[in-house]
């Protein structure tokens, strides 16, 4: 099994065609073909069925797939750490986030950075939780900022619990549901038409748990949005949606859960643990840790879980 034969792997299993493939990766469309096949070979099973020129992965291709990623990944990052040996004026990290944090903390704590590490490349991918964990897990991201998602499931990654974020419901200015000013119980949601998430979104998976844990299914009035759509869906009366905090802004009511209603969500930094991080990692993973530990620095609705003497004094906080 050799490298170029893995990256050709992965390219025909992400476009899901031979041609297209071999035009990625620069190599003659024979080539990349026979490559395939001495690597089926080489694992003694066949990893793409090839039916009438539709492509698609065999049992044994599902179970390479995420493993080749994450050699692929690591085979980068060494080349990446020798590269950074002499000193941080170049490197390169991707960090994912969730959209609610890429509108309301990352803007100034990545400013932040890039004033101080601006030979640093940074590449922010934007998803819900449960898609950037499935990617970090992967290797197609170095870090990633998870909000309620669960680590302990899976050996390849670890985290550092960083903030506690408030969920709240936002209505229509002109609309208001539930009423302003009340603090809500879980269970006044029953009468209310939600816009819903997307499935991959951690909000979305609080808010029906939290609804279900008071005995009822929420009422969607729409889903499957992103962010910015949830928003605007709102703003346009469609219905009323749980938010985090941060994002719930001024031209929206908003209205705050009960103190026991259980409605906050903890946000993680996470990495993989088979992975030594370069150079360019560290620092900015020091960065986000530091950053939220100075919690004057982070907006209302948010506290921080970072112990501020742990970090001045150059200790690594708790991983979780």
């Amino acid at each position: 099994m050799q490298l170029h034969q893995l990256a050709y792997f992965v390219a025909v299993a992400e476009h899901r065609h031979f041609t297209r493939a071999a035009e990625e990766m620069r190599v003659a469309q024979p080539s990349l073909s026979q490559q395939i096949r001495t690597l089926e070979h080489d694992l003694g099973a066949p990893l793409f069925h090839r039916i009438r020129g539709n492509v698609s992965l065999t049992e044994a291709g599902e179970v390479l797939l995420p493993i080749a990623r994450r050699i692929l990944a690591e085979t980068e990052s060494a080349r990446l750490a020798i590269r950074e040996l002499a000193e941080l004026d170049r490197g390169r990290v991707r960090l994912g986030a969730p959209p609610s944090l890429c509108t309301g903390l990352l803007p100034a704590m990545l400013s932040a950075f890039r004033r101080r590490y601006p030979g640093i490349q940074l590449e922010l991918h934007e998803s819900g939780s449960g898609d950037l964990r499935q990617r970090l897990a992967e290797g197609a991201l170095d870090l990633a900022l998870l909000a309620g998602a669960r680590m302990s499931g899976d050996p390849h990654l670890a985290a550092t619990p960083l903030l506690l974020e408030e969920l709240v419901v936002i209505s229509p200015a002109d609309a208001p549901v539930p009423r302003a000013g009340d603090r809500l119980d879980v269970r006044e949601l029953a009468d209310v038409p939600l816009v819903m998430f997307r499935r991959g979104y951690d909000v979305r998976e609080a808010t029906v748990n939290a609804c279900r844990a008071a005995g009822f299914e929420p009422s969607f009035a729409i889903e499957g949005g992103e962010m910015d759509a949830v928003l605007e869906l709102v703003r346009a009366g469609v219905g009323s949606a749980v938010v985090p905090s941060t994002v719930a802004g001024e031209r929206f009511l908003m209205t705050r859960f009960a103190p026991d209603a259980g409605m906050t969500r903890i946000v993680q930094l996470a990495y993989r643990k088979e992975v030594e991080p370069t150079r360019a990692v560290r620092a900015l993973r020091t960065a986000v840790v530091g950053f939220v530990a100075d919690r004057a620095s982070l907006p209302p609705g948010i506290e921080s879980l970072v112990d501020r003497a742990l970090v001045d004094r150059g200790a690594r906080p708790t991983e979780g």
